[in-house]
């Protein structure tokens, strides 16, 4: 259930894998692109909640672009604890869509197959997404909305009132933000996002959305050093204690049972090419 594993939450690490590599000003355009990245992070939070037990992961993806606007890829994350269906306990994500400019901006239209390879049944959903990025003054802006239709993997099967095995959609909604600090290497970052969505725990006992609606944020900072870039970030949610209790045990670490969806400090390293 990862895309924008944004840093590292889901957001920001595909954020990487979209990164190309840079090119001389003076070479012409080529009509197929690839880029991609690999990273290591302390955490693997998708929207705030940790999908590797608060331990790191290592990440990385591929994006094959057209001069048309056109791109599909792949992005690869290891998982365990809440975000594990066992098989290779390993998320695996497609994506493709068509980006091009539209004033002073860039639209960007597609969709992401979440996928588990060898793990539990009902486990894979698609998720269409529309985002839309720009600069203003120093800093560049990304609004963005994603909405999964109803499907089995984003069902309620938990032990509540809820419950009827139904299928459910899923909808989310994020901002981001970066300027850099001018004659530094240094880069901060910013994300809020609001989820909603099922209010419990699917078929394999996990969830998109598990308290229903709740927000995550996101606060950072990245260093560019030669070829490496390092990055830092505060990650929080809105799920407090109370909210996530009926979803325990499963919504909890497994070292000691503390929350998966807390305020954490995460740290990467990331390439890319």
């Amino acid at each position: 259930m990862k895309f924008f594993s944004y840093l590292v939450t889901a957001s920001l690490a595909t954020a990487l894998v979209a990164v190309p590599a840079a090119a001389e000003e003076t070479d012409p355009p080529k009509d197929v692109t690839v880029s991609g990245s690999v990273a290591l992070v302390s955490d693997y939070r998708f929207r705030g909640v940790s999908q590797s037990d608060e331990e790191g992961a290592l990440q990385g993806g591929l994006t094959i672009s057209h001069k048309s606007g056109l791109y599909a890829g792949t992005w690869a994350s290891n998982l365990a604890g809440y975000g594990a269906f066992g098989g290779s306990n390993l998320e695996l994500d497609l994506f493709a869509g068509y980006k091009r400019p539209v004033g002073g901006a860039t639209v960007d239209v597609g969709v992401t197959y979440y996928s588990y390879p060898g793990g539990a049944d009902l486990t894979d959903f698609f998720e269409p997404y529309v985002k839309v990025g720009g600069t203003v003054g120093p800093a560049s802006l990304l609004a963005g909305i994603a909405y999964a239709p109803p499907q089995r993997a984003l069902g309620n099967f938990s032990a509540t009132p809820f419950s009827r095995g139904q299928v459910e959609d899923n909808f989310y909604i994020w901002g981001d933000g970066s300027v850099g600090v001018p004659k530094t290497p240094f880069t901060l970052k910013a994300h809020v996002g609001y989820s909603d969505g099922n209010p419990g725990l699917g078929p394999n006992g996990t969830s998109v959305a598990p308290t229903g609606k709740y927000v995550d944020w996101l606060l950072g900072v990245d260093a560019a050093v030669g070829p490496i870039t390092l990055g830092v970030a505060y990650v929080d949610t809105s799920i407090s204690a109370a909210s996530a209790a009926p979803l325990l045990p499963n919504f909890s670490s497994t070292k000691d049972g503390g929350p998966i969806s807390g305020a954490q400090v995460v740290f990467s390293i990331s390439a890319g090419f």
